[in-house]
């Protein structure tokens, strides 16, 4: 598809360039988290239709992850090739048929299959945005775009909340899923025919070429420097919000089952405000000569040390520790905007998603991992242990820790 239209080429966000193009890819960025955070919501429904073990549910959930990881290198050379509108409309009708098939699901089997096909449908949303924004936007506002379009994920997230739990009661989980997946079909037309198109740098690039210079990044020090951070601790915070944040609150925190939810909504919400604070701070700052890397450096600092109190459950109260953990998180996507200077422009499709190859595993193992770490203890009363959330947890803060180290003595030279 064709329109005359032409990329900002100065500092401004024309309206109906982000009518064009960022609206649509909002709308599946959208539906993404909804699909990556509604097991936390659905999961006792789950576990009890399906006789399910918290092992199994962890790798339920985690089947999205883990297809989704699986396909960012593929993603990112298909984003450089062929360009974010084909790429994400296509994937978008995967996600389709992934929600369908859980919806009619009749084993966990059916279940685990429906979950992957959601996450290889999904796994382009976002860096399939970053792509078409770098193609139409000027690099100054790469952050606040970036910032804009996890707010719009971030509100996905809050409707996979209390939002989805009023709906439960009425329709039940098979209904919702239904018509998640007539949402993919709307999402993936909006991007296909109303996205314009644009020459690609880098095309004509041979596949072995393109392939090969995925290997370049993972080799790059600064890499994995800048990276670490967010493939280690917005990975942990995927998992907890996408499932583990609901059971440890009744399980350790004692709550009901609406009282969660709302709790779930606070993190939620606060997780998308930060994500419209952290990108357009960041481009405001600059302008002003305010290094991007020491404000990626105080939001990691902040979202650690905040787990760490989730971790070792040190704060009673648990809202507002939540809604400080969400809302400094999202610090984490900054690493996004730093990454893309250390490699030339026909290369940021396969620099974005191979960060998210790390960070996407990371939240495999982080869901899957709690699973298998609170199976070795106790189920009293149909509650997990809290020495196993503690442990699970525990060790995960630790890495957190290590990769923050790591990165706080890094000068503004090497980002």
């Amino acid at each position: 598809m064709s329109f005359r239209t032409q990329p900002c080429t100065d500092r401004s966000l024309p309206p109906r360039l982000l009518a064009l193009v960022f609206a649509p890819f909002a709308a599946g960025f959208f539906l993404s988290y909804v699909f990556r955070n509604v097991n936390a919501v659905i999961a006792r429904d789950l576990a009890a239709e399906f006789s399910l073990s918290p092992a199994e549910i962890g790798l339920l959930t985690s089947m999205y992850l883990l297809s989704f990881t699986a396909m960012q290198v593929p993603v990112g050379v298909f984003l450089d090739r062929y360009g974010p509108r084909r790429v994400v409309a296509s994937l978008l009708g995967i996600a389709g048929l992934g929600a369908l098939g859980f919806a009619l699901a009749g084993t966990f089997g059916e279940l685990a299959l429906g979950r992957a096909l959601i996450g290889l449908g999904v796994s382009a949303c976002l860096m399939g945005s970053i792509k078409a924004f770098t193609l139409w936007f000027p690099p100054a506002r790469l952050a606040t775009l970036n910032g804009w379009m996890i707010a719009f994920g971030g509100v996905g997230g809050l409707a996979a909340t209390a939002p989805l739990e009023a709906l439960l009661a009425p329709l039940g989980w098979r209904a919702v899923f239904v018509g998640m997946a007539a949402g993919c079909v709307l999402a993936a037309a909006a991007i296909f025919f109303i996205v314009p198109e644009k020459p690609l740098p880098g095309a004509g690039e041979g596949w072995g070429v393109a392939f090969a210079r995925v290997g370049r990044i993972f080799g790059t020090p600064s890499f994995w420097r800048i990276g670490l951070p967010l493939m280690v601790c917005h990975g942990a915070y995927q998992a907890m919000q996408g499932l583990w944040l609901a059971p440890w609150l009744t399980d350790v925190g004692g709550l009901a089952r609406a009282a969660m939810a709302a709790h779930l909504f606070a993190t939620a919400l606060a997780y998308s405000i930060g994500a419209l604070f952290y990108g357009w701070l960041a481009d405001f700052l600059a302008d002003r000569g305010v290094s991007r890397l020491g404000l990626y450096k105080l939001g990691a600092a902040i979202s650690v040390a905040a787990f760490v109190v989730i971790a070792f459950d040190l704060a009673p109260a648990k809202m507002p520790l939540l809604m400080v953990y969400g809302f400094f998180s999202i610090s984490a996507a900054l690493a996004y905007a730093l990454l893309t200077r250390h490699f030339p422009p026909e290369m940021t499709g396969r620099v974005n998603t191979a960060a998210n190859v790390a960070m996407f595993f990371v939240s495999f193992l982080c869901q899957f991992g709690i699973g298998v770490v609170l199976r070795m203890f106790a189920v009293v009363d149909g509650r997990y242990s809290p020495d196993g959330y503690m442990l699970a947890f525990g060790l995960i803060a630790a890495a957190q820790c290590a990769v923050l180290a790591w990165l706080l003595p890094m000068k503004e030279s090497e980002a």
